[in-house]
């Protein structure tokens, strides 16, 4: 098979010697921008804009990735395949350089033996969202399925928001996001888009600015996105539900419940509201700590505003108890009826709007369902033999790893470790850059950047599918998902027609299969827009249930398996990793500005940015352990502790901590990251990775 770099063969603009592409942003971002990329020669990008024809994207992008050609063109990437001579997790030093064809023959002989010696399920192909191309992305399940290696469980980022969402509303679909500048109250519950996703906060300052719109802000502490709120809601981690509990208390016992649309539209409202009887905002202050005036006033702002938009987060469906969390803040907008007015009504992803059929891409027609199937967010536990994730099967010997650095991003970081450590462990890592899990590994391969491959995109932030072309050449050898894994699949004898067709060749397969013009035609208009109308998009038409209803009290046996003892109405669910004498802080690992994932840690002016790894502390909490800005403090827990420096901060609870961003393991005094302290526990009912929810304690370095 040729090398599957097809590159863009037109420019939409041209202004003199410097061609303007259109491409997307791959990274692992609800928003999927839409950009403009300046090539300036067929090797070498300038520029990267968003792309202002673009309705949601609207010509604004995050500064990280408007820089990206500090980190295409980055004198670290990783330029030919690497293989380990020294110790494992020294880095670039531990290696030699070798031709692809003999790291290749490598890899494949490797997995055979592997399999070989324990059976196919002993190989577990592990990937995530490095990319979120269908194809460069995904095209790992087709080899996992052809060959019967063991099946992954994605869990890391929206299990627990998905669960949450459909109990309720039983299809992964909402607003368009665009009626956000349409709305006289917008609701930002569970992120911090002023850091995260800038396009959220073009709409909102529209409707700010057009109609007066009022900002309420729900985060655990005052993110950049609550400073520019008009009411900020502090709750304490793994309490969201309460508060959602008590508005709807407030909602019903002050008339602000729309009854005739409940009638036609739901069930279980009679339930609802005597279960909510006793969920008053007292009841959620002891709770959250949101004092009974605040959560009251919120809901009298939301139950007399029609125009009342939800935008949901994962941050709070980040704990064990994070799909109840979600669940019931999505039966706000089913009291008040706010899904029958334009700018009204909730958004947590639109993901299930696009109906791209990915059977040839994932191998989904030779899937056999027996294969084991584990958890990625239990990755130590797995490589270090826990018989709860193996059973009877094999032990985990072999990993080809993709699109994640589990290294440095998975739960309980110090089982990762261990498991890495293993002598009897191959692992070989297709990557841009040297990261933690690369070091660990005894075969790397240069992977590309989505400028130097073609792929499609969808978003669960917006409404468009976006199909793009490589916009410069590959930097030195670096080769793409696809081309590694067909290369790999010919190795193995792995049959299937997508190991025959370029990347181009899936797309048009998968698209023109589902229903849309071919990829040449997507990519020449430079994205297809799939907004649902009024209607569907707020549920007029009925919910994605059989009945049509929204579900004020859920089956979670249809979301998951493991839903034993979750409640039967929204509610607190009080699983969380609880705060007591021993450990009487909470740690939220939130996401930082200049970082996405561990993606952009490797550009100077992104870790100029963010300087190092602090711990926000409220100032009571300093002046008790005698802390100054800039101290080291100790923050720990069961699984082990981490050094950072401290950094007093108003905006938060006595009993909050927050370290924000995943940073490199080899920021932390100690060389071990935060995740070092997170739980491999999986939320109910269908896992999911509970970063949010931890108990700590913390003393003076």
């Amino acid at each position: 098979m040729p090398l599957d770099q097809n590159r863009a063969e037109i420019a939409p603009e041209t202004t003199s010697d410097v061609q303007v592409f259109h491409s997307a942003c791959p990274h692992d971002c609800p928003s999927t921008c839409a950009l403009e990329v300046e090539r300036l020669d067929p090797a070498t990008i300038g520029r990267v804009r968003g792309a202002s024809a673009n309705t949601y994207t609207a010509g604004v992008i995050c500064a990280k990735v408007a820089r990206y050609a500090e980190r295409v063109h980055h004198p670290e990437r990783l330029t030919k395949p690497l293989r380990r001579v020294g110790e494992k997790g020294i880095g670039r030093t531990a290696f030699e350089e070798l031709s692809w064809d003999d790291a290749l023959d490598e890899v494949a002989a490797r997995l055979r033996e592997a399999a070989e010696r324990h059976g196919p399920e002993t190989v577990w192909p592990f990937y995530y969202a490095g990319t979120m191309g269908l194809v460069q992305r995904d095209g790992i399940q087709r080899l996992r399925h052809v060959m019967g290696y063991s099946r992954q469980h994605s869990t890391f980022c929206n299990t627990l928001a998905d669960a949450g969402w459909l109990a309720g509303t039983g299809s992964k679909t909402g607003v368009d996001p665009r009626e956000m500048a349409e709305s006289d109250l917008i609701v930002i519950w569970g992120c911090n888009p002023v850091s995260t996703q800038v396009n959220v906060m073009t709409h909102v300052t529209r409707a700010r600015k057009n109609r007066g719109a009022k900002i309420v802000v729900i985060d655990p502490y005052e993110t950049e996105s609550a400073k520019q709120a008009d009411i900020h809601l502090m709750p304490n981690p793994g309490t969201d539900g309460a508060l959602a509990c008590a508005v709807m208390h407030v909602l019903f016992r002050d008339g602000h419940a729309d009854r005739d649309y409940m009638a036609k539209y739901t069930k279980g409202a009679d339930d609802l509201e005597t279960h909510l009887k006793s969920r008053d905002p007292a009841w959620a202050e002891e709770i959250t700590g949101i004092p009974a005036e605040e959560i009251e006033a919120f809901a009298r702002l939301y139950g007399t505003t029609p125009r009342s938009f939800l935008r949901l987060g994962f941050g709070f469906t980040r704990s064990r108890n994070g799909a109840v969390q979600m669940f019931s803040a999505s039966c706000l907008p089913a009291v008040t009826g706010a899904w029958q007015h334009r700018g009204g009504g909730a958004l947590y992803s639109n993901a299930g709007i696009y109906g791209v059929d990915q059977t040839v891409i994932k191998g989904e027609d030779v899937m056999d369902a027996s294969v084991r199937l584990l958890d990625q967010s239990r990755i130590g536990p797995i490589l270090t033999g826990d018989p709860r994730d193996l059973g009877d099967g094999p032990p985990v010997t072999a990993l080809f790893i993709q699109n994640t650095n589990p290294m440095n991003v998975a739960p309980d970081l110090g089982k990762v470790r261990e498991g890495f450590r293993r002598d009897d462990l191959f692992v070989c890592v297709h990557e841009q850059f040297m990261t933690e899990t690369a070091a660990m590994a005894d075969i790397v391969l240069p992977a590309t950047t989505f400028l130097e491959h073609d792929d499609m995109y969808v978003a669960g932030g917006h409404t468009h599918l976006q199909v793009t072309r490589a916009v410069i050449e590959p930097v030195g050898e670096a080769r793409s998902n696809h081309w590694v894994l067909c290369e790999l699949a010919k190795r193995l004898g792995a049959e299937h027609p997508g190991f025959e067709m370029s990347a181009w060749d899936l797309m048009d397969d998968a698209l023109k299969r589902s229903g849309y013009a071919g990829a040449q035609e997507i990519w020449e208009g430079h994205w297809e827009d799939k907004a649902q109308d009024f209607e569907d998009g707020h549920f007029l038409n009925g919910f994605g249930h059989e009945d049509r209803l929204f579900h004020f009290t859920p089956d979670w046996s249809k979301v998951g398996g493991n839903h034993h003892g979750m409640p039967a109405l929204p509610d607190h669910y009080a699983v969380v990793d609880a705060r007591d004498d021993e450990h009487p802080l909470r740690l939220v690992t939130a996401p930082s500005r200049n970082y996405l994932n561990t993606s952009f840690t490797e550009t100077a002016t992104s870790r100029k940015r963010e300087g190092r790894p602090e711990a926000q502390l409220h100032p009571d909490v300093c002046e008790e352990l005698g802390l100054a800005a800039g101290d080291l403090v100790r923050i720990g827990n069961r699984q082990g502790s981490v050094m950072v420096h401290a950094r007093p901060t108003e905006g938060l609870r006595r009993s909050t901590v927050i370290v924000e961003s995943v940073w490199p393991n080899a920021a932390f005094v100690e060389g071990i990251g935060i995740n070092l302290l997170v739980s491999a526990d999986s939320g109910q009912p269908n896992g999911g990775a509970v970063f949010h929810d931890t108990a700590v304690w913390l003393k003076r370095a």
